[in-house]
């Protein structure tokens, strides 16, 4: 461990060395695999990134951490091989720094550890979304299929239905 780490929480750095659009980090506490994309996680912890900065620095809280961590950038123009991904999980007194998947996206990881061998593979043949070419290709849906799977991570609660706008009609019987 670096000199004068918390032990206590997880620090990552990320460095841009690519354009992104879209850039964002969840702590995932359960599932919703009818969703694809950050939805996948349901209600999950989502501290702040600034997509402007080239660099940054963020402590999470190690006090009851989520199953996993996932960060998640978007290159702009946007092209699906150079989307960065990384999955990670609290691992005290453990170091890790490399690529988010792709060159673009550089990481530093203290009191954590990445999560590798996910993929497509991941996914259960008789999943009933596996078909569907937007959640298949999703790499945070194939993620989550490896936590299910690994972490036995709980469904999200349900979404209850939209409330419909407007004004309601009562029927008369």
């Amino acid at each position: 461990m670096t000199a004068g780490a918390d032990s206590k929480r997880i620090c990552i750095d990320i460095e841009k060395r690519a354009d992104y659009h879209i850039m964002w980090l969840a702590g995932i506490r359960e599932l919703d695999l009818t969703q694809h994309c950050l939805k996948t996680f349901g209600e999950c912890d989502k501290p702040r990134l600034n997509i402007r900065r080239r660099h940054q620095r963020l402590h999470l809280p190690a006090t009851t951490p989520p199953v996993a961590w996932y960060l998640c950038a978007l290159p702009f123009p946007w092209d699906w091989p150079r989307n960065a991904h990384l999955a990670f999980e609290w691992a005290p007194g453990e170091a890790w720094e490399g690529d988010a998947l792709v060159p673009g996206l550089g990481v530093k990881l203290t009191n954590a550890r990445p999560i590798l061998g996910w993929g497509e593979h991941s996914i259960p043949a008789q999943a009933p979304l596996r078909r569907s070419r937007l959640h298949r290709t999703c790499r945070n849906w194939q993620f989550a299929w490896w936590l299910r799977a690994n972490r036995y991570v709980p469904d999200a609660a349900p979404t209850p239905p939209p409330r419909p706008s407007g004004i309601e009609q009562l029927a008369f019987e």
